[in-house]
């Protein structure tokens, strides 16, 4: 296997994992937190995406999936490409309100489709390309990579942990 088909791979079992934390949940088990300042199954779903929707349109020198058609409305949430939940307020959290498990599913695949598609272009030296230089050591596309990887899987755990919470509240 290559690294072009490792990278396929994985982040091909992300929409699998995000359809398991969030199918068949109501409206309200979506945007239900724990607690104060937590997050919920919902925000935790969306900001995955839009973290791997944000980085996936830079690469590509794009628009974002985010802002295509009505998608943001189905969230409770205007189009704003710079909103992908960094730094969100407890109540920044709230406001982000799916209005059931099929939008977070929908956006989640639009998303993961584009990555395949993008990755499936990849040459094993496009991965040593410097994609952002704000950084020491400037970070390769195999590095950015890897690092949205590595934050999808440790949100979507996260939420499949609130999802269980969730149905037990």
């Amino acid at each position: 296997m290559d690294v072009r088909d490792l990278l396929i791979e994985a982040f091909d079992r992300l929409p699998d994992l995000v359809r398991s934390a969030v199918d068949g949940l109501s409206a309200d088990q979506l945007r239900w937190t724990p607690g104060p300042g937590a997050n919920s199954v919902g925000w935790l779903v969306w900001h995955l995406t839009r973290v791997q929707d944000s980085h996936l349109a830079e690469l590509l020198d794009a628009d974002q999936v985010w802002v295509s058609g009505d998608r943001a409305a189905g969230f409770g949430l205007d189009p704003d490409p710079r909103n992908t939940g960094y730094g969100h307020t407890s109540e920044q959290v709230a406001a982000v309100a799916p209005r059931d498990p099929q939008v977070l599913i929908d956006y989640h695949r639009a998303v993961t489709e584009r990555t395949l598609e993008y990755l499936r272009g990849l040459q094993p030296a496009d991965l040593d390309r410097v994609v952002d230089e704000n950084w020491d050591p400037p970070v390769t596309l195999g590095v950015r990579l890897v690092s949205v990887l590595e934050d999808d899987f440790q949100h979507v755990g996260q939420a499949a942990y609130v999802r269980g919470l969730a149905e037990r509240a």
